[in-house]
């Protein structure tokens, strides 16, 4: 690796690498440590091609569920199969891989900006800024940013754009798979939202069981399926449609809303 070499964003690749480095062993323990982190399915990223695979998951916190993911991926590409010991797999990390984050969430602050040199595609929310409901045109830049990181390697977003469970997709991601035809690989996350504050930095609790199942790439008729379809198959993927709040114990609602209430404390 060239000492300046750059990526697509112009990101320095020698200084990205470092700072890999360096926030994953120090991000190590929560998720191998105070906290315990359950895996399954990281057999299937070991078989993913380099490039255009895009990652959706449900969102549970605003930093922590992506660290994880950074260590998981590393992980099984190093050849570790469903955990993270030794956190050596870091040294050769995976560089070509991006999330897409608010522009004024990676803004906020100086731990932020330095994540954001990690590996963020940050883009404008279309539905929400500084608090606020919005209703504004997507950028096209932002489209470019988000087709420029699946050209170059992998991409995880977080297709409801909240933190709270049960809301909708946003029609976006369905139009960003059917206009770069990516492979689309589900993730299902739990436990954060108990572990973290919703910033996901500070751990609010520690022993808890974390779980992070990766599952089988989706079949997309990228030509003829609808927006729709594309829609209701992530919801389902990523266990966040409103059918499935029926099969839920009521008693798990009712922890969930406890720790809503407990989060509006804390902010």
């Amino acid at each position: 690796m060239g000492l300046f070499k750059r990526n697509p964003f112009g990101h320095i690749l020698f200084l990205k690498l470092w700072l890999i480095r360096i926030l994953g062993a120090v991000s190590h323990r929560r998720f191998k440590g105070f906290n315990s982190l359950k895996i399954e399915g990281s057999e299937i990223i070991k078989n993913l091609p380099p490039n255009n695979v895009l990652f959706v998951s449900n969102h549970q916190t605003y930093f922590a569920d992506v660290v994880a993911m950074f260590h998981v991926f590393n992980a099984s590409l190093s050849g570790r199969t469903d955990n993270i010991k030794n956190v050596g797999y870091l040294w050769r990390p995976k560089l070509n891989l991006y999330y897409v984050a608010a522009r004024e969430t990676m803004k906020s602050g100086l731990l932020p900006k330095i994540m954001a040199y990690g590996g963020s595609v940050s883009i404008d929310r279309t539905w929400r800024a500084e608090g606020k409901e919005v209703n504004r045109q997507v950028k096209m830049s932002d489209v470019s940013s988000i087709s420029t990181a699946l050209n170059d390697g992998w991409l995880i977003t977080f297709p409801q754009g909240t933190t709270k469970p049960w809301k909708p997709i946003r029609r976006g991601t369905a139009h960003i798979i059917k206009k770069n035809k990516p492979i689309v690989v589900p993730i299902v996350i739990d436990g954060f939202r108990r572990s973290f504050d919703k910033k996901g930095i500070r751990i609010k609790k520690r022993g808890i069981l974390q779980s992070f199942i990766i599952k089988e790439p989706l079949e997309i008729d990228y030509e003829n399926e609808s927006v729709e379809s594309i829609i209701e198959k992530l919801q389902f993927a990523i266990e966040q449609h409103p059918s499935l709040l029926k099969v839920i114990p009521k008693s798990e609602l009712i922890k969930e809303e406890e720790q809503n209430k407990e989060r509006r404390w804390e902010y």
